[in-house]
C-alpha cells in the first residue's frame, strides 16, 4: 500500500500549523534486515561544511541502530540522479537527498516513491514533486540577518553603496537567501539609503566564480563600494580573494554564512564582517532522527510547511545565529563547532 504524505492543519494557542507525516511505502524496515537503511545522496563533499554534514549525520544514524550508504555527486545532476538510482537498487528504507538542482532532483523523489521509498530534503528543498518532509534552517532569515548587519552600518547622512553576489540559480536556498535581504533591502532602496552598485548569480556556489563577479564589479564601477552581500561563506572568500588583490580586504564589509573555519579565521582578522551560524550538529543529528522514523514508518510532526510548486512540503525548521567577531566565541566556540585555537591561531 502506498500512503500519501498528509498536512494536518489544526488550531491551537499558539496558532502553530502543525503537520503530520505518515511515511509512505508499507511496513518500512525490510523484514530480512534488522537494522534500518538510509540513503544520502548528496551534492558535493568539496566543501568543509558537507564533509561535517556527512559525518555528524552518518555518526547519529549509526548511534541510533541504522546503517548509512553515502553517494556524492560531485555537483553533477547526472550522476547525482545515477546515484539515487543506485540507493533504490540497493532497498534503502528512506532515502535522504541534498540536492544540487532543486527541479532536477524531482525525478528522484518519484523513483524513490514508484519504489515505496520515503524521501527527506536535507537543508536544500526539492521543488515540484510530492516531496515526504523538508528539513532545513529558516533560509528566508538567513538573508534578512545577512541584510540587517547591512543595514545595521549605513552611514546617519549618506548610503550604502552594495555589491551583491547571489548564490546557484538552481539552489532554491539562494532564492530564499535574495528572498530574505529583499525584505530588508528593498525598503531602504527605494528610500535611497541603500544603492546597489552590481548583482550577479554564482555559478555553482564556486569561490572562483564569486571572485570573476568581484573582479567584474571592480572593473566597471572602480572602488566606489562599500559592502559586499555575499551569500555565503565560499561566494564571501571569492569576494574577499578579490579584494586582496585590489588593496581593499578589510576596508570593504563582506558578508557570508555557514561558519566555515576561513569565514571564522576572516572575521577574526577583520577582513570579513560576519557569517550566520546554522549549526550544523543540529541539523545532521535531527535530520537522522527523522530520517530513522521515515523508514520505521513512524509518525512525525512538522510545524512548518514550504511550498515546493507543487505542494506544501511538511518542514521542519531550525535557528540560526548571526556571528561576528565580538560574538565568535560565544557561539560557535563555546558550541564546540569551532577551536579557538583554529579560529585564533
Amino acid at each position: 500500500m502506498n500512503v500519501r504524505v498528509l498536512l494536518v492543519i489544526v488550531s491551537c494557542a499558539l496558532s502553530v500549523i502543525t503537520g503530520l507525516v505518515i511515511a509512505r511505502g508499507g511496513v518500512g524496515v525490510t523484514a530480512a534486515r534488522q537494522r534500518p537503511l538510509i540513503g544520502l545522496s548528496m551534492d558535493t563533499l568539496k566543501e568543509e561544511r558537507w564533509q561535517i554534514d556527512r559525518d555528524l549525520f552518518t555518526a547519529a544514524a549509526q548511534a541510533a541502530g541504522a546503517d548509512v550508504l553515502v553517494q556524492s555527486a560531485n555537483s553533477n545532476d547526472v550522476v547525482q540522479l545515477q546515484n539515487i538510482e543506485s540507493l533504490i537498487t540497493q532497498k534503502v528504507d528512506v532515502l535522504v537527498i541534498i540536492p544540487k538542482d532543486a527541479a532536477a532532483m524531482a525525478k528522484g523523489v518519484e523513483l524513490a516513491h514508484q519504489a515505496g521509498i520515503p524521501v527527506l530534503s536535507y537543508d536544500r528543498l526539492i521543488t515540484g514533486c510530492d516531496l515526504d518532509l523538508y528539513l532545513t534552517f529558516d533560509n528566508v532569515k538567513v538573508g534578512e540577518l545577512q541584510a540587517k548587519f547591512l543595514a545595521d552600518r549605513i552611514p546617519p547622512s549618506g548610503k550604502l553603496r552594495l555589491i551583491r553576489i547571489y548564490g546557484a540559480k538552481t539552489d532554491n536556498n539562494a532564492k530564499l537567501f535574495k528572498q530574505g535581504q529583499d525584505n530588508i533591502l528593498q525598503p531602504l532602496i527605494a528610500a535611497g539609503k541603500v544603492e546597489v552598485m552590481f548583482e550577479d548569480w554564482t555559478e555553482d556556489w564556486k569561490p572562483e566564480n564569486a571572485k570573476k563577479i568581484t573582479n567584474a564589479a571592480i572593473t566597471k564601477i572602480g572602488q566606489n563600494f562599500d559592502a559586499i552581500l555575499a551569500s555565503n561563506d565560499g561566494t564571501a572568500g571569492g569576494a574577499i580573494q578579490a579584494l586582496t588583490e585590489e588593496g581593499l580586504a578589510g576596508k570593504i564589509i563582506v558578508t557570508g554564512q555557514d561558519a566555515d573555519l576561513a569565514a571564522c579565521q576572516r572575521i577574526a582578522q577583520g577582513t570579513q564582517a560576519m557569517t550566520v551560524y546554522k549549526p550544523i550538529q543540529s541539523i545532521a543529528t535531527k535530520a537522522a532522527e527523522l530520517a530513522l522514523k521515515l523508514a520505521r514508518r513512524q509518525p512525525i510532526v512538522a510545524r512548518d510547511a514550504v511550498s515546493n510548486g507543487k505542494i506544501d512540503v511538511p518542514s521542519v525548521l531550525l535557528e540560526i545565529t548571526s556571528v561576528t567577531k565580538e560574538n565568535l566565541r560565544d557561539t560557535v566556540i563555546k558550541d564546540g563547532f569551532r577551536k579557538e585555537s583554529d579560529v585564533f591561531p
